[in-house]
C-alpha cells in the first residue's frame, strides 16, 4: 500500500503576527491581504514547477487584480495545464442552479473542460489520467448547502482513489469564521447539497473545509493559506472586488442573504430578488416584519415588502451590521415566524424519497419543529447541543485565528443538555472552587429517567435507576456508587435552598457521558445505557 502523508498547510503567515486594524478595520487589512492563489505563485510555485496541472475552478478563480487562475497558469511556461474542472453552473458560472452542464473542449487552450456537475460528480479515472497534480480554486460562501464544497469534497475522494495530490487555493469565508449556525445534517440526509456532517453555516474557509473532510478520506492534501487573514473578517475586510459566483449571488448583499432567505425548499415560503426578500402567499407582510423586528436579531432590520397587490407578503433584509448578521440564524427564525402566523405544509421525506426540504436542513426534525409551531427559540435549543459538538471538533481544523485583542463571546449562562433536550433549572448552575459544575439534583435526576430520596436527618441523597444506585452527602467527598465508595474532589451543598450536586458524578454514576464544552459554556450528558 503506498503511503499517505498528513494534510499539508503551508501558513507562513501563522508564524507572523496578525495583522493590525485601521481604526475603519479595513484599509490595513486589504493591503497586507493575499489569496491562497497569489501565495502558491510568490512562495510555492515549486510545487506546481514542471508538473501536469488539472486545475478545478469557475469564473470566481481570481487573483485580487481579477485575473483568472487559468490565464495565470496557461502563460506560467514552467507548468503545463493539461485539464479544467467545472463545479456547478459551469466554468463561467452561467448555467442556472441544478442545470446539468457538458464536458467540452477549451476553444482557446485546446484542453478538456471537465463537468463535475453533469453524467458524473466526481472525476473519474480518465479524467485524472493525464494530471500530476490538482489544483483547487473556487470561491465559497460559508453555507453547507453551496455544492462547491461538494464538489471540493468529490474531487478529494478521486484523488485519494486515484492517488493524485491536491492542492487547494484558500480563499476567505465571506460570512466570516465567527458564526456557526444551524442543525448539523445527519447521515441520512447526506446529498449534493449536505455532503458531510457539518451545520448550515459552518464558518470555515474551503481550506480549513479541505482539512476536515479528510479526516474521512485521508487523501494527500496541501493547503496553500492566505496571508493577512482572520476569523474576524468578512469579504469586505479583505478589499477584494466579489465575483458572481453563481446566477443568484451576483452581489455581496446576496451572499449574506443566502442562508437567511432561501431555506424554504418546498414549503411556499421562497426567496426573491436574489436572495434579499423572503416571504410567501397569504402572509401578512407587516406582521410578519414586526415578529422579526421585535427578535432583536443582531446586524439586521426587516422591511415589509408585498407584492402582486399584497397576494404574496414578506419582508426585504437590511443588513445595518454585516459583522454581526448571522444569516443561518436569521433563516430559522424568518421561518419559524411565518409558520407561526401563516398555513403551511412541511414537506415529508420517506424511506425512498428524501424531499430537499430536509437535504437543506440536513434532518427532518426542523421540519417536525416547525409543524409544531415551535419558537425560533426552541428550535435553536434543539439543535444546539449536535451543533456545540461540532464546533469543538472543528477546532481540529481550523488555520486561522482570531484578530488580536478579539475574545469570542462567551454567555455566562451555562447551559445542560441530557440527549439533546435542555434542562430547565429554577436554580442557575454554577462552577464550584473545585471548578466542577454544580446543578440541583432534582432537575438532573429527572433528566436522566432515574429518582431521588432525601434523608434530612443524615444530609444524604440517594438517587436510584433500574439496578444503579448512588448516595452523596452534604459536605462530603466521600460518595457510594453500586456499593463501591468513591472520593472525589468535591461535594454537594444546599444553595438558595435547593441541594446542588457535581453533574459529572452524577451522571457518569448513572451510566451517562459528560462532555464540557468551555467555548460556549455547554454540557452535554448522553445516557449510554
Amino acid at each position: 500500500m503506498k503511503k499517505r502523508w498528513l494534510s499539508l498547510i503551508l501558513i507562513a503567515l501563522l508564524l507572523l503576527p496578525l495583522h493590525t486594524f485601521s481604526p475603519s478595520g479595513i484599509s490595513e487589512a486589504a493591503q497586507q491581504f493575499k489569496l491562497g492563489n497569489e501565495v502558491l505563485m510568490e512562495k510555492y510555485h515549486h510545487l506546481i514547477a514542471g508538473k501536469k496541472v488539472g486545475l478545478v475552478t469557475n469564473q470566481s478563480g481570481v487573483n485580487r487584480q481579477g485575473v483568472s487562475t487559468i490565464d495565470v497558469l496557461a502563460k506560467d511556461l514552467t507548468v503545463q495545464l493539461v485539464a479544467l474542472y467545472a463545479p456547478e453552473h459551469g466554468i463561467d458560472g452561467v448555467a442556472k442552479a441544478g442545470e446539468h452542464v457538458k464536458s467540452y473542449d477549451h476553444p482557446k487552450l485546446k484542453i478538456p473542460v471537465y463537468s463535475l456537475y453533469g453524467s458524473t460528480r466526481m472525476p473519474t479515472e480518465d479524467m485524472l489520467r493525464n494530471v500530476d497534480v490538482l489544483l483547487f480554486d473556487i470561491q465559497d460562501i460559508g453555507a453547507r448547502t453551496y455544492t462547491y464544497i461538494s464538489t471540493l469534497h468529490n474531487v478529494m475522494v478521486a484523488a485519494q482513489k486515484y492517488d493524485k495530490p491536491v492542492i487547494i487555493l484558500d480563499r476567505p469565508n465571506p460570512v466570516g469564521g465567527i458564526h456557526v449556525e444551524g442543525p448539523v445534517l445527519e447521515d441520512l440526509y447526506k446529498s449534493f447539497v449536505g455532503i458531510d456532517n457539518i451545520p448550515k453555516a459552518h464558518g470555515m474557509t474551503v481550506g480549513e473545509m479541505a482539512l476536515f473532510f479528510n479526516r474521512n478520506i485521508n487523501a494527500t492534501i496541501t493547503v496553500i493559506a492566505m496571508e493577512g487573514y482572520n476569523r474576524n473578517m468578512i469579504y469586505q475586510d479583505t478589499g477584494l472586488s466579489w465575483v458572481q459566483t453563481s446566477p443568484n449571488i451576483p452581489d455581496i448583499e446576496s451572499v449574506f442573504g443566502y442562508m437567511a432567505t432561501g431555506l424554504g425548499e418546498g414549503t411556499g415560503i421562497h426567496m426573491r430578488d436574489t436572495f434579499k426578500w423572503i416571504g410567501s402567499r397569504d402572509l401578512n407582510a407587516q406582521r410578519y416584519a414586526n415578529l422579526l423586528n421585535s427578535a432583536g436579531l443582531p446586524g439586521v432590520t426587516f422591511i415589509a415588502e408585498p407584492y402582486y397587490n399584497g397576494l404574496i407578503g414578506g419582508v426585504r433584509l437590511h443588513i445595518t451590521d454585516y459583522h454581526q448578521f448571522n444569516p443561518a440564524r436569521t433563516g430559522i427564525y424568518a421561518l419559524a415566524f411565518a409558520y407561526q402566523i401563516g398555513d403551511f405544509k412541511v414537506p415529508k421525506s420517506s424511506a425512498s424519497n428524501i424531499v430537499m426540504f430536509d437535504k437543506v436542513m440536513g434532518t427532518n426534525k426542523i421540519g417536525q419543529f416547525l409543524e409544531q409551531k415551535m419558537s425560533p427559540q426552541e428550535i435553536e435549543a434543539r439543535y444546539a447541543p449536535a451543533l456545540e459538538r461540532f464546533k469543538a471538533e472543528r477546532e481540529n481544523y481550523l488555520i486561522y485565528g482570531y484578530a488580536p485583542g478579539y475574545q469570542p463571546p462567551m454567555s455566562q449562562r451555562i447551559a445542560v443538555f441530557v440527549n439533546d433536550q435542555e434542562i430547565d433549572f429554577d436554580v442557575d448552575p454554577y462552577i464550584d472552587q473545585n471548578d466542577r459544575l454544580m446543578v440541583p439534583v432534582r432537575f438532573i435526576v429527572e433528566a436522566l429517567g432515574a429518582q431521588v430520596q432525601w434523608h434530612g436527618p443524615t444530609q444524604k441523597v440517594t438517587i436510584t435507576k433500574g439496578n444503579r444506585n448512588s448516595q452523596f452527602t452534604i459536605g462530603s467527598n466521600i460518595a457510594y456508587v453500586n456499593g463501591t465508595r468513591m472520593v472525589y474532589d468535591t461535594h454537594p451543598v444546599i444553595r438558595h435552598d435547593r441541594t446542588m450536586v457535581p453533574t459529572r458524578y452524577v451522571a457518569e454514576s448513572m451510566g451517562a457521558t459528560v462532555e464540557w464544552i468551555e467555548e460556549t459554556r455547554t454540557v452535554l450528558i448522553e445516557l449510554t445505557s
